[in-house]
């Protein structure tokens, strides 16, 4: 439950006086639906009115504050037109311009002849001092209610700021006095003041310099946003470690047979891994460990060789992908292994329906199936094992807590998660702290490097004429389209007419594959690339991860300014698995941004996952580091990892020490903390405190 001193900061902003039902949805847009996200929306901006100068001597284009005597209204023939207001002092005449104005309205606000202060741009017209729609205008005596410095917030079509800003500060006025949760000698160190007060005063800024990350104010937010997220993630592995888990461990004879099978050796890489993944196997805990490796680092024959370890122990194994695209080119990779070992494999998609599905299911059941691969379906209810040893979840960011909980769920079950983006350490801490983690470094031998090419969009022309060149000679080419403003409808648009005008140029060997596609249809799509009955595959983003087609050669992105630098990374990566020299060529829109600039800059130089995964953390923050904000990744509001690693590291220490000393938080201080908890949400690590 949660305290009922947060009640009132987690009531719906609709409780505000003057929030009425199109306020609320627009607020919703830009900040959320409760108070709490009001009063933890932080500004992104300042205003500073502190410029006073005389009508004569203001300067167009600035904000200024002026005191003037309302000269005469003058109002329009046609409605059209603006309403204006003559002002003066004793040095010029302004006009205050409105459109769309209520006549009564102005008439109250500015009367004739009377004192008012006004505040806004200054601008020129004809000549003409002006001030169009004032942001403030107050009586002498209402001087105090006009904020030297105002803050700015993020906004939306048709949400005045004003009405937002009001709405924050009703906001504020609801967090109550709380405990305080952190240890007053690391709070004295660093010269913090309490929550409530940081709180207060982050949201009203007196410089530039207080809206910055490293302000005193928002690192001390930032810190207890980062405690409460160590402490959910130590609080959860905790638990996981303390559940019964089960030694699981095999003779090797399944796994000896499958290593003789593989065309390649094992990278030293990839036997520490599987070294690691075996061990925590064998221990009693269950095992929950991350998998990291770079695009092709081969991730999945280390998973398939654990999976067997699991079979050998006389259990069963789940292979989990995010696409079925993904799940059957896994199937279709590890069939000829299970074949030679004799273990038997299904697949289990959204697409299995009826009888076939049916099938399979009480094959599961029974242990008739060794290993299952499969999507999200396997989450589902009706999804039994006879007995689950080892659940592997592949590109893990798409996963959240919940889920991985939710599948340790289906048995005593040991939990692999794989990824194929390289996550920065501070990333890694935050979203994947309730878990060990292994690394593949480096490529499989035999990996060819990739000639990396950045190029405008005026030489497009020049790409299509190398790409008839090499497709002549029988090469393959994936042609990527534009990522657009989220919106998968123009996206599509914008493949289907590069598909169309490519065909025309390249003739009928183009095919096209986007994820509004029905399955089916777009593993034809893929199977035609793969036999080279396709030579060019014009896609969106689908292709990103994981699809295997060692004979492509050549990658096009066209407008890559538009990617993140992880996701560039991915898509190189589908090329270069053959024996081939490979391509990848950025085409950009000019005139490029620092940000992008720096982006290509990046994939240029270096193909080391982890080395790009830290630039990009650099220059574009968490929230955007795995392209779409997804499921599994925790969203700061206060906290800027790139900025604030160090106390990220700090808190995690931090959250270790305090369950050390007070497990199920009861001391003082420990209630204070699950306030914490509550307060950012963790809600569902409070609940693995055995008394709460």
């Amino acid at each position: 439950m949660r305290p009922s001193i947060l009640f009132p900061l987690f009531a719906e902003t609709r409780t505000l006086s003057g929030i009425g039902p199109r306020l609320e949805k627009m607020i919703a847009r830009v900040a959320g639906t409760r108070l709490v996200d009001l009063a933890l929306d932080l500004p992104s901006g300042i205003i500073d009115r502190s410029y006073r100068p005389r009508l004569i001597d203001a300067q167009e284009g600035r904000i200024a504050t002026f005191v003037v005597n309302v000269l005469d209204h003058l109002p329009p023939f046609d409605r059209r037109q603006p309403y204006r207001v003559r002002c003066s002092d004793d040095s010029a005449i302004i006009e205050l311009i409105f459109f769309r104005a209520d006549n009564s309205y102005l008439t109250r606000t500015l009367p004739l002849g009377s004192k008012r202060l006004i505040s806004g741009r200054v601008e020129r017209f004809n000549g003409k001092l002006q001030m169009p729609h004032p942001d403030h205008v107050l009586a002498p005596e209402e001087a105090a209610n006009l904020p030297m410095q105002e803050p700015v917030y993020g906004l939306t079509e048709g949400l005045p700021p004003k009405s937002l800003a009001k709405a924050i500060r009703a906001s504020l006025e609801k967090v109550p006095p709380m405990a305080e949760w952190l240890d007053p000698e690391y709070l004295r160190r660093r010269g913090w003041t309490t929550f409530g007060a940081a709180l207060h005063a982050a949201h009203a800024p007196q410089s530039e310099a207080e809206l910055q990350p490293t302000a005193p104010d928002r690192m001390r937010l930032a810190y207890d946003e980062l405690l409460a997220n160590q402490l959910a993630l130590v609080l959860i592995r905790a638990r996981l470690r303390n559940v019964k888990g089960r030694s699981l461990k095999g003779d090797g004879h399944l796994k000896q047979k499958a290593i003789a099978a593989l065309p390649f050796s094992l990278t030293p890489a990839q036997s520490q891994a599987l070294a690691e993944i075996e061990a925590d196997m064998a221990a009693p805990a269950r095992m929950l460990r991350l998998l990291q490796g770079d695009v092709g680092a081969g991730k999945t024959i280390v998973a398939f060789l654990a999976l067997l370890d699991a079979v050998e122990a006389g259990t069963q194994g789940a292979l989990m992908a995010p696409t079925e695209l993904l799940t059957r080119q896994h199937m279709a990779a590890l069939a000829p292994f299970a074949a030679t070992t004799g273990v038997r494999m299904a697949l289990l998609t959204g697409r299995e329906r009826g009888a076939p599905r049916e099938q399979i299911l009480a094959a599961l059941a029974k242990g008739e199936i060794d290993i299952l691969v499969g999507t999200h379906a396997l989450f589902t209810d009706d999804v039994t094992f006879r007995d689950l040893g080892l659940a592997i979840v592949d590109e893990q960011h798409r996963f959240g807590v919940h889920q991985r909980l939710q599948l340790q769920s289906k048995g005593t079950t040991d939990v692999l998660v794989m990824t194929a983006t390289p996550i920065p350490r501070t990333l890694a801490l935050t979203a994947y702290g309730d878990m060990d983690v292994s690394r593949i470094a480096g490529r499989p031998p035999g990996r060819q490097p990739i000639d990396t090419r950045v190029l405008p969009a005026e030489r497009l022309e020049e790409v299509v004429a190398h790409l008839r060149g090499a497709i002549a000679k029988g090469a393959r080419a994936y042609w990527v389209c534009p990522l657009v403003e989220e919106s998968e409808k123009i996206d599509l648009a914008a493949a289907e007419e590069r598909a169309g005008e490519l065909r025309e140029l390249l003739g009928p060997k183009v095919g096209l594959v986007h994820g509004r596609m029905k399955g089916a249809e777009r593993d034809t799509a893929m199977a035609k690339f793969k036999s080279g009955e396709l030579s060019v595959l014009v896609a969106t983003t689908v292709i990103e991860v994981g699809v295997d087609v060692p004979e492509a050669t050549i990658m096009v992105v066209e407008h890559a300014e538009r990617f993140g630098l992880a996701q560039l990374h991915q898509l190189r990566g589908r090329v270069g698995r053959g024996s081939g020299k490979s391509t990848c060529l950025l085409i950009y829109a000019s005139p490029l941004g620092e940000t992008a600039k720096a982006r290509l800059k990046t994939l240029r130089e270096t193909d080391d996952g982890f080395v790009i995964a830290e630039e990009d953390l650099k220059l574009r923050g968490a929230g955007e580091l795995l392209g779409v904000r997804q499921s599994g990744m925790p969203e700061f509001r206060l906290a800027d990892l790139a900025a604030h690693a160090e106390l990220l590291a700090a808190a995690r220490d931090d959250a270790k020490l305090i369950l050390s000393r007070d497990p199920e938080l009861k001391s003082p201080r420990g209630e204070a903390l699950r306030v914490l908890l509550y307060l950012f949400e963790r809600d569902e690590a409070v609940r693995y405190l055995r008394t709460g």
